[in-house]
């Protein structure tokens, strides 16, 4: 007789939590399933918003797909800009595309878009998009019924809304929330600003980002003259602040989400990497002490002030609006990527070099899964064994003395700086 495994509430609960991380390239990808996350999000080289970020063509998401469902990763596929009719024709063909490389989900925002997913892939599920603005039950009821297996909240929303929304809507439907990156000043990232200055448009994936720029008053008669704009708290009037929830991680899952979504495909690797490490250790830690009153380890809170980021908010989880960053539009850079981990054994730790370091600095190692530790060079060796003082070259080869744990291939080492 077969041994019946009976599933704990808090292995129960566990499923139902999803950490959905960014994936704007193959690397960024590798980043993702390395460093923990549940599923990814990514687009290709049509209908995604993000035409920043490099995307997958169709051979490369293909090859990403099984890269990710090898690691048993699910991947979504981004099909959530408002197409106009001149590409409307190459929509089936993409979508069938995407559907053969083993997709697991769109996340669409237009309706027409939508209806040839369901004629074209009926087999892959679809998720609607932030881009729709879903911001009450009724709507979020009415997507279900049209087929939705989940909705993307618009990112207005109160923890108190979440519940109530949670609770009036049919509990197959699937709710995810963006927690953590960059948030855009226009409801749920549907601006026109972009599109008016610079003829970028923002709901085709091509913002130019132009609430981040500092403004100057000009005269109409005054050609060529600019007044900068005084004020005590700054004018910077657009910029948000980031969004930042591992430390409620209790009251996101109490009000009902289940997909916990990091923005940021069109950041780096290392910040994909960073930033998915330190959600996957707070997430699982939850679930270790599943408190109301659960808070990570100040470590795992440390590690987001360690990647690019602007002043951190809770956006609008508290019921209010989070504010902008009035004195400047940059980020906060605290740390820069020193090497990736190419090899470790028989004494040393091999790294192939992303930024300058030298033989008396520390470098702050980053393993998947684990606290980060420092690692003192003293001395350090290049790929023919000899002895050098300083790694300034892009991609050279260095080995450094090294007596600790394992630490995986691909793993990212930092410097302050």
């Amino acid at each position: 007789m077969e041994e019946t495994t009976v599933m704990s509430d808090t292995d129960q609960q566990k499923q139902l939590i999803e950490l959905l991380s960014p994936a704007g390239d193959m690397e960024r990808l590798k980043s993702a399933v390395m460093y923990g996350a549940d599923a990814v999000y990514l687009a290709g080289t049509m209908f995604g918003m993000r035409a920043g970020a490099n995307n997958f063509t169709p051979e490369q998401l293909a090859a990403g797909i099984k890269l990710a469902h090898d690691a048993g990763v699910k991947v979504y596929l981004t099909c959530n800009t408002i197409p106009h009719n001149s590409e409307m024709e190459q929509l089936p063909s993409f979508l069938e595309m995407a559907a053969n490389a083993g997709t697991d989900a769109f996340i669409i925002a237009d309706i027409g878009v939508m209806r040839a997913a369901q004629r074209v892939a009926p087999n892959v599920a679809i998720h609607i998009s932030t881009q729709a603005g879903v911001a009450n039950y009724a709507t979020a009821c009415e997507f279900y019924n049209m087929g939705a297996a989940r909705v993307v909240l618009a990112r207005e929303l109160s923890f108190e809304e979440i519940a109530v929304l949670r609770e009036k809507t049919p509990k197959a439907l699937e709710i995810e929330a963006f927690v953590h990156g960059s948030m855009c000043v226009s409801f749920s990232g549907r601006c026109l600003l972009s599109s008016y200055m610079t003829g970028r448009d923002a709901n085709r994936g091509d913002c130019a980002q132009p609430c981040r720029w500092k403004y100057y008053l000009t005269e109409e008669k005054r050609a060529g003259q600019q007044f900068e704009i005084f004020e005590d708290n700054g004018t910077h009037i657009l910029n948000s602040r980031d969004l930042c929830m591992i430390e409620y991680i209790p009251q996101l899952a109490a009000c009902g989400i289940t997909s916990f979504k990091l923005e940021g495909r069109a950041k780096s690797a290392y910040y994909t990497a960073a930033v998915t490490n330190a959600y996957r250790q707070a997430i699982d830690g939850y679930y270790a002490c599943p408190t109301p009153d659960y808070c990570p380890d100040p470590v795992i809170l440390e590690e987001l002030r360690k990647v690019s980021h602007r002043e951190y908010s809770i956006g609008f989880y508290g019921g209010g609006e989070p504010g902008q960053v009035l004195q400047n539009g940059g980020y906060v850079r605290a740390y820069k990527v020193a090497g990736m981990v190419e090899g470790c054994g028989e004494g040393f730790v091999t790294l192939s070099q992303r930024n300058k370091f030298c033989v008396g600095d520390t470098l702050d190692v980053m393993p998947p899964g684990q606290r980060p530790f420092l690692l003192s060079v003293t001395e350090m060796y290049d790929r023919d064994g000899n002895a050098i003082t300083s790694a300034p070259h892009a991609a050279m080869t260095v080995k450094i003395p090294y007596g600790g744990e394992l630490i995986p291939k691909g793993s990212f080492v930092r410097i302050k700086g």
